[in-house]
């Protein structure tokens, strides 16, 4: 099969990779062609060669491409030419699995190194003129919506754990009707597995797989196999998932999904840390969904709040408490002001009021207080000066 040459591989950056490495055979591979042959937009270029990774640095050089060893070990280089990034690994095979990493050894088989690939679909390689290449059957199963593994479903989990995750996240975002059933049943019979991978990457693939327009037919999935025990989530709450989607209006962050997804009783910070959350992760996790617990906000205090919580966790908490049925009114309103919220800087420092005059002290931090309480009262709007004029008819007087 051949596709028309498309924009993003005629870029300036791609031409000069792919002469700069014009002494071994290389093409596209992965994701970019995948998405060329179903009409998505390109999120990243990745490109195999037979030639190994230090020729791939020297014939870089000779070129005038910044060459990065991202993964030199592994066999991947990143070319960035003319501004352009472009992931550059050399044909693999793997000699060794233990169901989280494999020991790999190059190749000049294109087809050896395409069956060490997770699914058809991701299988695939393409020459710089839209030649595809498809050694099984990756296209028709691009096209059906059938995320199918390379080989034995059971075989391919066996080498990579993380595999059973990604078989989710792939038919989250491009599977149709119901799953492969050699691959579910490979991933119920292998779950119990899951608890081998590291937290890092479960929170990668699953916040990912949260990403996607509409990832709750995959999530069920995920409940019927038995998943979320093995990856320390007790209990999820897909009738709320399915609510806040509805609500957010298109947006697909997946900390504020994943706040809707854990199930009310849910333990969040011992969740947060099998997932190894970033620390605003974690932030934003938690205090959404111990916001969506809270009285909402009277309506003259709706600033304050969003003033004191940020637009971000009050918009999310609005939603969540909203899609678990509890006060729609009152938290529509939060989140009405929440989608229109601009920053608001308090003006007023420690050091202006010791510049006017107060002594160092605790009293200093008390005033401080007073006094933002007094601005947001005005809705935020007295400036630095007003804010010093107000301070002066409080300070004790000498």
């Amino acid at each position: 099969m051949q596709i028309a040459v498309q924009d993003w591989m005629r870029s300036p950056g791609v031409i000069a990779v792919f002469d700069a490495l014009s002494d071994g055979v290389t093409r596209f591979v992965g994701g970019c062609v995948r998405d060329s042959i179903l009409g998505r937009p390109i999120r990243d270029i990745d490109i195999a060669t037979d030639l190994e990774p230090k020729s791939v640095m020297a014939h870089a050089g000779q070129a005038g491409i910044k060459a990065v060893p991202t993964g030199i070990e592994h066999g991947t280089v990143t070319l960035v030419a003319k501004g352009t990034p472009v992931e550059v690994t050399t044909l693999r095979r793997d000699v060794e699995t233990d169901g989280r990493r494999a020991v790999v050894a190059f190749t000049r088989d294109w087809r050896e190194d395409a069956m060490r690939r997770d699914f058809t679909m991701n299988a695939l390689s393409m020459d710089p003129d839209g030649t595809i290449h498809d050694y099984f059957g990756g296209i028709e199963d691009a096209r059906a919506g059938r995320v199918r593994f390379v080989g034995a479903a059971e075989m391919r989990i066996r080498e990579d754990v993380l595999r059973i995750l990604r078989f989710f996240r792939f038919h989250a975002f491009y599977g149709k009707d119901d799953p492969d059933a050699e691959g579910y049943a490979a991933c119920v019979k292998l779950a119990h597995l899951l608890p081998s991978l590291s937290g890092e990457r479960i929170r990668q693939e699953l916040l990912r797989l949260l990403e996607a327009d509409d990832p709750l037919p995959a999530l069920e999935m995920m409940s019927d196999a038995g998943i979320w025990p093995e990856i320390g989530i007790a209990a999820v709450d897909l009738a709320a998932l399915a609510a806040f989607i509805r609500l957010e209006g298109g947006a697909t962050d997946p900390i504020t999904r994943l706040a809707a997804l854990l199930a009310p009783d849910a333990d969040t910070g011992e969740i947060a840390s099998k997932l190894r959350l970033s620390g605003r992760e974690a932030t934003l996790l938690r205090n959404i969904r111990k916001l969506a617990q809270d009285n909402p906000p009277a309506p003259g205090e709706i600033g304050r709040y969003l003033y004191r919580n940020g637009a971000e966790m009050s918009w999310g908490a609005g939603h969540l408490a909203i899609a678990r049925g509890i006060d729609a009114k009152s938290w529509e309103a939060v989140v009405a002001v929440a989608e229109e919220w601009q920053p608001k800087t308090f003006p007023l420092r420690g050091r202006d009021l010791l510049d006017a005059g107060m002594a160092p002290g605790a009293e200093v931090g008390a005033l401080l207080g007073s006094i933002e309480n007094w601005w947001i009262d005005q809705g935020f709007e007295p400036d630095l000066a007003a804010c010093l004029d107000h301070a002066q008819s409080l300070m004790p007087k000498t």
